[in-house]
């Protein structure tokens, strides 16, 4: 006897057990896909800027890098947006790269050896860094825009080769 609930049908129960599992299942996947995405700061104090520290500086530009800083474990995004990055780099800039004069690199910001460098940048997770050495010393921003591309790669390459050009003629705005 079912008492005064009634009869349960092995569809409703089977319904809401696949229910479940979806709903269970979609978890362990957000879970997943936000793993790689944490902070990779091992320093204490590390902020993410939210103004770029090189707007309206101008001067002569010695050299600019583009760092891909990531950590041990990378989302599919994370991965996508230094892959992109790389690419844009290599098939825009090859004569700058060449020179020196452009530097591009994936860099693990949860290596020992890579400390220094995510210091310098003040790296918290998993991002994309333009640093600008001009005659006013250095400059760093945090292009948080090419995450909104990941998407679309002709649009992404397209805007970061604009900024990639953008700093290296000089226009730090």
């Amino acid at each position: 006897m079912h008492g005064i609930r009634g009869k349960v049908s092995i569809r409703e129960v089977a319904g809401t057990n696949r229910l479940y599992s979806l709903v269970l299942a979609g978890l362990v996947i957000l879970l997943l896909a936000v793993s790689g995405c944490t902070d990779v700061s091992s320093q204490p104090g590390a902020a993410i800027s939210a103004q770029p520290s090189i707007a309206g500086a101008t001067g002569t530009v010695e050299k600019v890098e583009v760092y891909h800083f990531h950590g041990d474990q990378q989302c599919t995004s994370c991965i996508a947006l230094g892959d992109l990055a790389e690419k844009t780099v290599n098939d825009n800039f090859k004569a700058e790269l060449t020179s020196g004069r452009l530097v591009f690199a994936h860099v693990n910001a949860e290596q020992p050896e890579n400390a220094a460098l995510a210091t310098k940048y003040g790296v918290t997770g998993s991002s994309l860094w333009i640093g600008v050495y001009d005659a006013n010393g250095f400059h760093k921003e945090q292009d948080i825009r090419v995450w909104s591309l990941i998407n679309n790669k002709d649009a992404y390459s397209t805007y970061l080769s604009a900024i990639i050009s953008k700093r290296l003629n000089g226009d730090l705005s």
